[in-house]
């Protein structure tokens, strides 16, 4: 069993709006990331919120999702990593992605997790996420700290291009550059 953990904690400063809730293709980014976790097999899938979580979940259906708050979300991404793996069970591995980056798809994260091993997300010459992290590196992710993710780990990684995959959701203009090229 693989799961999925959305990283949905942060405040969104710069856009200035929480980006879980912006509408891009006709669904919440949050929800379309749930989404497309679920169409790709994960199971469980754990949403991390933080910032604006009473918000985020009164305006996401979140549909097939388990909901976990990070109360320390503001310690960077690496709290939030370690409080979706920690409500995680007994899987096999986990692909790790955020809910700002409109070009994943199903079938990404299913060439993701296809090897079973360490993989990680290529664009715009860097690794990153959304990545597939197998059961045997669980234990380096949970002691990671501040915001760097587990960029470290995915220097070595398989790699899976990921097509658009550097737009991402952090400013007005992102949002409005995303929704031109992509929906």
């Amino acid at each position: 069993m693989i799961a999925a953990v959305v990283l949905a904690a942060g405040a969104s400063t710069r856009l200035g709006i929480a980006k879980q809730l912006v509408v891009f293709g006709g669904e919440t980014l949050l929800d379309r990331a749930v989404r497309v976790a679920v169409e790709a097999g994960c199971s469980p899938v754990v949403v991390v919120l933080g910032a604006s979580a009473a918000l985020i979940r009164e305006r996401c259906s979140l549909h097939g999702a388990q909901v976990v708050v990070n109360e320390a979300w503001a310690d960077g991404m690496a709290s939030s990593i370690r409080c979706g793996f920690g409500a995680l069970g007994d899987v096999d591995g986990c692909v790790v992605m955020t809910c700002d980056m409109p070009t994943v798809t199903s079938m990404h994260l299913r060439l993701l997790m296809v090897a079973g091993e360490l993989t990680a997300s290529s664009y715009a010459e860097r690794r990153g996420v959304p990545a597939y992290f197998p059961v045997a590196v669980f234990a380096e992710l949970m002691e990671l700290h501040g915001d760097a993710g587990g960029r470290e780990l995915l220097k070595s990684a398989r790699i899976v291009e990921l097509p658009g995959g550097e737009f991402d959701v952090d400013t007005v203009e992102e949002l409005e550059q995303a929704r031109k090229l992509f929906g």
